[in-house]
């Protein structure tokens, strides 16, 4: 029997695994044969500070210096780029991201690929940072098996509460005991909860496309920064040697092994075009993940208040990596340990805020 078993093998349950690790034994159960393998491996993988409602910066803030002292950021630069018929978007992105006004010259300096016909304003954060996700991912893992265990190909089909411990049966019969249970379980997190018996938050998994493309020949886009569209309509990211273009489309979508759509594809690609100077005549590959959230789009960090017991760590949506150093200590905040983030935030993303 372990102190915490948890459900989900993504960022989520691994950081709030490695975290609570601290505190007490811990076996983690992931479905798939790997860990990592639906939303999380399917990242843009992107730190940026200021992306998100205020308690989800809250958490990016107090993330930052642990993920810089683990070594897994790598500098990248984010720029957002605008036009006439954008302004308003473009101008409540700057403030909201407290980007840097850059001229449009400028912005092509950083990435020559932009249509200086189409481009008449840009913004640009220099403190913005590639996510190592494997390393991350890796160094969470390390710290669970230094105390407990990592399952992969764990299909949990029963979930029961019997004599003040949860007891969880596996396909194939096995049956484990402990006395909290973690729902770290992403798009499926309000099905882990049915099972258990709680009562579901109404979370909601959104697909978001992404498409890898190839380079112009001859340009080498190592040191571009990622570039975004007003109103995140779509956005470019550098990767090994080619682009990973996205339409930034988010799509009600039952919790499953998701797959990009061609053509919500076709048209994100057609906003990127529109920006530059290049044309994309064809796919390296494609793929979609699915980034679930809460109803208010906050993350859900804490004991369900009808299952004490019963830990909720759900509700990342695109923001898992970039904060999930500091969300595993609030999780860990309420069975022993120490949140280190701003005041209220402990509190803000409680799941009783979701109990009508």
């Amino acid at each position: 029997m372990a102190d915490f078993l948890v459900i989900g093998g993504g960022i989520a349950g691994l950081s709030a695994g490695a975290r609570l690790a601290e505190l007490g034994s811990v076996h983690l159960l992931e479905r798939e044969t790997q860990t990592g393998y639906h939303a999380s491996g399917r990242s843009a993988a992107l730190f940026e500070e200021s992306y998100g409602l205020p308690t989800t910066v809250a958490l990016n803030r107090a993330s930052h210096d642990e993920l810089k002292a683990a070594g897994v950021l790598r500098p990248r630069g984010l720029l957002l780029v605008g036009s006439r018929g954008t302004a308003a978007a473009f101008a409540a992105d700057m403030k909201a991201m407290h980007l840097t006004p850059v001229t449009p010259a400028e912005a092509a300096g950083l990435c020559p690929i932009l249509d200086p016909v189409r481009v008449d304003r840009a913004g640009y954060d220099e403190a913005a940072w590639d996510i190592d996700t494997h390393a991350l991912m890796t160094r969470f893992t390390q710290a669970i098996r230094a105390n407990g265990r990592v399952q992969t190909g764990a299909e949990v089909t029963g979930i029961a509460r019997e004599a003040g411990r949860w007891r969880v049966s596996l396909e194939g019969g096995e049956v484990l005991e402990a006395e909290v249970l973690v729902n770290a379980a992403g798009a499926w997190a309000d099905g882990v909860a049915a099972m258990a018996g709680v009562a579901p938050l109404g979370l909601t998994p959104l697909r978001r496309s992404m498409a890898r493309v190839a380079a112009p020949q001859g340009m080498s886009p190592a040191r571009w920064p990622m570039v975004m569209g007003p109103g995140e309509d779509w956005y470019m990211k550098p990767d090994a040697g080619a682009l990973i273009v996205s339409p930034a489309e988010e799509d009600p979508a039952e919790p499953h092994d998701a797959w990009a759509d061609d053509m919500v594809l076709a048209e994100g690609i057609a906003r990127f075009e529109a920006h530059v100077t290049m044309e994309v005549t064809r796919l390296l590959s494609s793929w979609a993940g699915l980034r679930t959230f809460a109803p208010d789009r906050q993350l859900v960090l804490g004991p369900d208040p009808d299952a004490p017991a019963f830990l909720w760590c759900a509700g990342q949506g695109g923001y898992g990596f970039q904060t999930s150093c500091a969300a595993s200590r609030v999780l860990a905040s309420h069975v022993g340990g120490a949140a280190e983030v701003e005041p209220g935030v402990v509190d803000a993303l409680r799941p009783d805020r979701l109990r009508g």
